[in-house]
């Protein structure tokens, strides 16, 4: 693609605008959105998102836009995952609900920067170096591993990092949130709220989960303009689904499983595209290796969308057998 300057300050401009609108919202009115609010905003920004790949095929062709469809379910996907451990860290810090829009948009914001300023890094180094697809391969394929054995995260096995035990001990914390602010004045001093180590806790989970995401997508598309949009839209209307989803997520048990499927997948095809165009001297002698295929972009659709719907369905199905089964036992 050949994007220029203006297509990008256009997009900048307009998605800027959107989270400004967001951001708005919530600092004139801070609440806990209903289910009818938290549902229209999830499909404006989904609606905002199909409109927008629908655009790129108008003007870019079927491949940017199945491009920007496969590396978007990809990360919302990811995203969705990212709200279990958002989940926990509410509850651990005890944050009340009407507080929480502020922290989970503060966070989005918070990973908007982090992924970018790893979207800018990861260009420069596949530009430059081709060989970082075996990096980003391998990662991805150990990532899925490790989320394949862990499964869902829960509250017992959430532990605090370093960066949020030194906050504690150094800082002055006050003993209550007030009106989710990040400091107060208890006492006659100026003390920071536990609101600021939420905020630690969610700024350092997003560059966790960054990490993960940046290789996802360059392992569908090298596209900058794409893997950035693709990325600011799977993040669009986060705050609102956690609110949607609610007691729902508990019920996606299987859904890690499916991500690790994605994840080893996407790994797995960017080990074999780093293989086609290989140029490194100890492998092959340097050649490319013939064996080694391009996975179409289709194909990677179809496998993304099947494996989180396959996990979704087998999700809600065991968790509707364990519900009808407490029933019955509490029945007895």
């Amino acid at each position: 693609m050949d994007v220029s300057g203006l297509v990008w300050a256009g997009t900048l401009v307009a998605l800027t605008a959107v989270l400004l609108v967001d951001l708005l919202i919530i600092g004139r009115r801070p609440h806990e959105p209903s289910v009818r609010e938290s549902s229209l905003w999830v499909a404006f920004y989904v609606g905002l998102a199909l409109l927008f790949g629908a655009g790129l095929w108008l003007t870019s062709g079927a491949s940017a836009a199945g491009q920007f469809y496969t590396g978007w379910l990809t990360e919302y996907s990811l995203s969705v995952d990212n709200l279990f451990v958002f989940v926990i860290i509410m509850a651990r810090f005890g944050v009340p609900r009407q507080y929480q829009q502020k922290v989970l948009l503060i966070g989005i914001v918070l990973a908007l920067v982090m992924r970018g300023g790893f979207i800018a890094a990861g260009a420069a180094l596949i530009s430059q170096f081709s060989w970082v697809f075996y990096i980003f391969g391998a990662f991805l394929i150990y990532t899925a591993v490790n989320l394949a054995r862990q499964g869902e995260p829960d509250e017992d096995e959430f532990s605090e990092n370093l960066l949020i035990r030194w906050s504690r001990r150094a800082l002055p914390i006050s003993k209550g949130y007030d009106d989710a602010k990040l400091t107060t004045h208890e006492n006659g001093k100026r003390l920071f709220t536990p609101m600021l180590i939420v905020m630690i806790a969610i700024g350092t989970t997003d560059l966790i989960f960054a990490l993960d995401s940046i290789p996802a997508i360059f392992g569908i598309t090298q596209e900058p303009y794409l893997v950035f949009t693709a990325n600011v839209f799977a993040l669009m209307g986060l705050r609102q689904l956690y609110f949607l989803l609610g007691g729902l997520l508990d019920r996606l048990i299987y859904l890690s499983y499916g991500l690790a499927v994605v994840l080893g997948f996407i790994g797995v095809k960017l080990v074999l595209e780093a293989l086609a165009d290989n140029n490194l001297p100890f492998i092959n002698g340097g050649e490319h290796v013939g064996w080694a295929p391009h996975i179409p972009i289709w194909l990677s659709l179809l496998v993304i969308i099947g494996t989180l719907g396959i996990a979704t369905a087998a999700s809600l199905i065991k968790s509707s057998r364990d519900r009808r089964r407490e029933l019955t036992d509490a029945r007895r």
